[in-house]
């Protein structure tokens, strides 16, 4: 009986494809735009989290947006890791994304890792509404984000210029609270 519904299960799954190509450049026929999104949570809860858009425009821009929930009212650091590693929790997902092999820096710095995207800040009710513009990571070619993990630290990110031992690194944010890996949409 296994055997024939192993059978029948290939047999639809072979069938529902139809042999009918499919687009995988991930952009929305409406406008030609490359999206991307990742739904970040805690490892070990449901506190904190959210969901984060990435709108990679003709230009190159990328346009970040989204909700995310459950942090005390302040500044934290918001950056993109080298792998989309999350079997560890939020802490297997190597450093901050830096393909250039730059100093950790602000957004709009020119010595920047691509992965620094500075501090999303919390309200008075634990939301952070995430909007802004990025020129340095792509939704595909050698700054692509896709497959990465993005977190959520602990801290605000210092943009590197402090004299802490990790300002250079990490900006000095903290531990990792929230994560998740960033996929086409």
């Amino acid at each position: 009986m296994k055997y024939w519904l192993l059978i029948a299960s290939v047999i639809v799954v072979a069938t529902a494809h139809g042999g009918h190509e499919h687009d995988h450049s991930h952009t929305d026929h409406n406008d030609g735009h490359l999206r991307a999104v990742v739904k970040l949570q805690e490892p070990q809860g449901d506190k904190v989290h959210g969901k984060v858009t990435f709108t990679q425009q003709p230009d190159g821009k990328v346009h970040i947006e989204g909700l995310i929930v459950g942090m005390p009212p302040g500044h934290y650091g918001f950056h993109i890791y080298e792998k989309g590693d999350i079997t560890e929790g939020c802490s297997s997902n190597g450093g901050h994304f830096n393909p250039e092999n730059k100093e950790h820096g602000h957004p709009n710095d020119e010595n920047r890792h691509a992965g620094d995207l500075g501090n999303v800040v919390f309200d008075e009710n634990h939301v952070s509404k995430v909007d802004f513009w990025d020129n340095v990571i792509k939704l595909s070619g050698p700054h692509s984000i896709i497959g990465r993990a993005i977190v959520l630290h602990s801290m605000a990110d210092d943009y590197g210029k402090t004299e802490h031992p990790d300002s250079k690194k990490t900006g000095n944010a903290g531990h990792h609270v929230a994560c998740g890996v960033i996929g086409y949409l």
